[in-house]
């Protein structure tokens, strides 16, 4: 009997209707299979122009308009976006939708619910957190690695994404002055780079210092000491934690008048550890401090590492940027003498979140404390080479793995699954050079001066250095007949002032036990006369109680 099997011949057309019967579900079935460009391309297209309609609609109208879109408190501005709800007012979140919609109806609804809720860093008094508008360049980076979805994890998830990575990581290593040897990886932000460098220094250096056989873990953290200052960033307190030290692990030492952490005040710490039986193993640096812009002598620092075997982190987050301008450069020195760094080109390369790093002075320490394991799925992504290899590491057999100088970010990192962070920041790097990202570097520079120039001419104003190491000024208004919690008490009710009225926006700090405004700089489309116009506002507001 003859075989009745039929099979469709690959070279005929795709029958589009019956296809997108295929999603007749919804009303807009083009907009979900999209595979066949003559009925989904105008459809995608029409979208794309709604969208960055609205978006440029948020750039020039509420973005324009006002520093924080809603100020309202956090129970009113909760109960405001609930109860806009098109489903009916709510507490909270109520059910997921259980029918689709038409995509112009949930950008709507984002216009609505969402566009005017935001904190806008567009706004050219906008000084808070460091959240610097975005470039266009890396808002357009954004999208196409959105569009091309790429996982950089193992090689073959993102073959040009992973090149892509690895040429801006070579970029960052040469801005802080590593060598040939260094290698890095970009991250969500600081936090998680700061987390890895942390345990690079628990696994390499503390485990060296001990003569341990194998990564420190359980009772062999016990003992061992992290040396920080005042001034540094939360994330390094959590990371030890996550990483299994007690607390009595990190000793924060007390900055100097000047905010920063000086080699003789580690020295004497460690030695003192040392003859307490104690095990010193690292130390967490910071240039750029998020509170006053301070960077720490990290040349003293590591002096002091070299001299008595401890790691030396550096988390330039938000200071590191500063290479990028050959005036400035100089303001953060001595980062190619650190074991690691953190960079945040989310800060002040003024790029789209997310985007972090780490960068390693010695690349080849990052696989020997992340790249232990080797799943039996990622085996194909990763291209096996002439045949199993035979790798006991943690009790595994690689059985295949690690092609001949393959580059898989996985085996680098704490992270998995990985997004391509690194598209937005290779095309600004492009569109601006490291001369363009300079000149925004040094007006925001110039321009933090000028604010604490101001408040030094003024009588009503002080701020603290007088001088900015960087681009972040700590500030506060003096209206002569306050003092004390009074004074600190006035600094808030300005800050709260201030976010009300839409016109600016500071963040408030503690520094030496006062509060103080606190303008992080890092928007370059301010200028003089934004500073001018803020502190007017500032004295309006004082003014009017």
């Amino acid at each position: 009997m003859a075989d009745q099997t039929t099979t469709r011949d690959p070279t005929a057309p795709v029958d589009i209707d019956a296809y997108l019967a295929r999603f007749a579900w919804h009303p807009e079935p083009e907009l979900i299979g999209f595979r066949d460009e003559a009925t989904s391309r105008a459809a995608l297209a029409s979208l794309g122009a709604q969208t960055w309609h609205e978006a440029l609609t948020y750039l020039y109208g509420i973005a324009a308009e006002r520093a924080m879109g809603d100020a309202s408190a956090y129970a009113e501005a909760r109960r405001r976006y609930y109860g806009s709800d098109p489903a009916g007012p709510r507490e909270g979140p109520g059910p997921a939708p259980s029918d689709p919609m038409r995509a112009i109806e949930v950008v709507d609804e984002y216009v609505v619910r969402l566009s005017r809720g935001l904190m806008n860093s567009q706004h050219p008094r906008q000084f808070g957190y460091f959240t610097p508008p975005p470039l266009p360049m890396s808002i357009m980076g954004e999208l196409l690695a959105q569009v091309a979805n790429q996982g950089v994890d193992v090689w073959h998830a993102g073959p040009s994404a992973a090149f892509a990575e690895e040429e801006v990581i070579r970029w960052l290593c040469d801005l802080v002055g590593y060598g040939e040897a260094a290698f890095g990886l970009l991250t969500s932000g600081g936090v998680m780079a700061n987390f890895m460098g942390m345990a690079l220094a628990r696994d390499l250096q503390l485990g060296r210092l001990r003569g341990l056989s194998a990564p420190p873990r359980g009772k062999d953290l016990e003992g061992a000491r992290v040396y920080t200052s005042d001034q540094t960033h939360f994330s390094i307190a959590r990371a030890l934690d996550e990483l299994g030290f007690p607390p009595e692990t990190l000793v924060v030492l007390p900055a100097d008048d000047d905010f920063h952490l000086r080699g003789p005040a580690v020295a004497a710490a460690v030695e003192r550890d040392r003859a307490a039986g104690l095990t010193p193993f690292a130390i967490a640096a910071v240039a750029g401090s998020t509170n006053t812009g301070s960077v720490d002598a990290v040349g003293e620092l590591a002096d002091v590492a070299g001299a008595e075997g401890l790691w030396l982190h550096v988390d330039a987050a938000y200071g590191g940027g500063a290479r990028l301008s050959e005036r400035d450069r100089d303001r953060v020195r001595d980062l190619e003498r650190a074991d690691s760094v953190t960079v945040d080109p989310h800060k002040w390369f003024f790029q789209a979140y997310d985007i972090g790093g780490l960068l390693v002075r010695d690349g080849r320490m990052l696989p020997a404390v992340f790249g232990g394991r080797a799943p039996e799925y990622y085996r194909g992504g990763e291209t096996p080479g002439a045949g199993p290899v035979d790798d006991r590491r943690n009790g595994e057999t690689d059985d295949g793995h690690d092609g001949v100088d393959q580059l898989n970010f996985y085996k680098l990192s704490f992270e998995g699954t990985r997004r391509w962070r690194a598209l937005k920041l290779w095309m600004s790097w492009k569109h601006l050079g490291s001369l363009g990202f300079g000149k925004l570097i040094e007006a925001n520079d110039d321009l933090a001066a000028y604010l604490a120039r101001r408040c030094a001419e003024a009588d009503d104003f002080e701020a603290v250095p007088e001088v900015p190491e960087l681009s972040v000024v700590c500030f506060r208004h003096l209206p002569g007949d306050l003092a004390g919690e009074a004074l600190d008490t006035h600094q808030d009710r300005l800050q709260a002032a201030l976010e009300l009225s839409g016109d600016g926006w500071l963040t408030t700090t503690r520094l030496r036990g006062a509060t103080w405004l606190r303008a992080g700089v890092l928007n370059y489309l301010s200028t003089e006369g934004d500073i001018d116009h803020l502190l007017d506002t500032l004295r309006g507001l004082a003014a009017a109680g």
